[in-house]
């Protein structure tokens, strides 16, 4: 039986869910309303199911691995260029660690509910069995826009190859998308070693792949690009595994109403809060953080660290231009 290897991705700086995201404590070291970090209960799934566990992420963050997840395996990348050069590196350096190794590559800011152990299971079983790459796909419960999706073909047992990927449609084609069967993708994925760099060596990655005897140089010359467009979107042998559990990406602040849920007037709330006559807010404060919200409706109010943003819901995904103003 082969190794079963957990790579968790944990690298990114969350610009969308600033202030509670920074560069100096990313959100996968915030526990947003559980008793652990998003990292820690990561690799807490993780765990479930592999053999070992390694933690990906960038120099600044490599040193506070540990005090989240200990007794995990912990790979530097040495310049974050995006999920791409990121997942073929850890393939890379996981090669020549572990013989036999299939890894399972989980993002450290998902919701994952119940019922995922069976799910990762068969996942790594089919990367094992077909020798392809595999995503696994999320059935949609609303016409999302700001998820890729993925359109199963010829139908196997308990998987499908992938017919094709499609980025963050509109919300008319999201909407057919959802009636005519297709997946979000949750860009958690599983494949071979040898499986992933293979495919990586006929695509844009090609040079990266060949220069990662020297993993610096082969980073500085490579540019950001996601592992769905570097190889999956032109790979061979792709397959997708429904997912059997509940999940969300706690990618943006309008997330959290979704995880955390409504108090009677249609508020998420967390941490220390109070919402008089305020209706479909997301507030959010962090340790030693108050907020207060008055007579507004669809407002997102979140402090932390002393900083505070208010944004309207509906522009949530813009939060983003707020960290980029600020470092300009």
């Amino acid at each position: 039986m082969p190794t079963t290897v957990a790579v968790v991705l944990a690298g990114g700086r969350g610009t969308r869910l600033y202030p509670a995201s920074t560069a100096d404590t990313p959100k996968q070291f915030r526990a947003f309303g559980g008793a652990d970090s998003l990292l820690a209960r990561t690799v807490d799934r993780a765990r479930a199911v592999a053999d070992e566990t390694y933690v990906l992420t960038r120099e600044a963050y490599a040193d506070r691995i540990h005090e989240h997840a200990p007794d995990v395996g912990v790979l530097v990348e040495p310049d974050p260029k995006d999920t791409g050069p990121a997942l073929v590196y850890a393939a890379h350096r996981i090669r020549e660690q572990v013989d036999d190794a299939v890894l399972l590559c989980l993002p450290s800011d998902h919701h994952v509910g119940s019922g995922y152990r069976e799910t990762f299971a068969r996942t790594c079983d089919v990367a094992h069995e077909t020798g392809g790459l595999v995503t696994l796909g999320i059935d949609p419960t609303r016409a999302a826009t700001g998820y890729g999706y993925i359109e199963p073909g010829e139908q196997f047992d308990g998987y499908a190859t992938v017919a094709s990927f499609t980025e963050k449609p509109d919300a008319a084609v999201a909407e057919r998308y959802r009636d005519q069967g297709y997946f979000w993708n949750a860009g958690i994925f599983a494949w071979t070693p040898d499986a992933l760099l293979d495919a990586a060596s006929g695509g844009e990655l090609a040079g990266f792949v060949d220069a990662l005897d020297d993993p610096e140089a082969a980073f500085d010359a490579v540019d950001p690009i996601s592992v769905d467009y570097a190889v999956l979107e032109g790979a061979e042998d792709v397959y997708v595994v429904p997912a059997g559990f509940d999940w969300d990406d706690l990618g943006s602040w309008d997330a959290l109403e979704r995880v955390l849920g409504r108090d009677g007037d249609g508020n998420a709330r967390l941490g220390e809060t109070l919402a008089l006559d305020a209706e479909n807010c997301v507030l959010a404060a962090g340790e030693g953080q108050h907020v207060s919200a008055v007579g507004v409706s669809d407002l997102v109010v979140a402090a932390y660290d002393g900083r505070v943003l208010v944004v309207p819901k509906r522009d949530a995904q813009r939060v983003r231009s707020v960290v980029d103003a600020l470092e300009d």
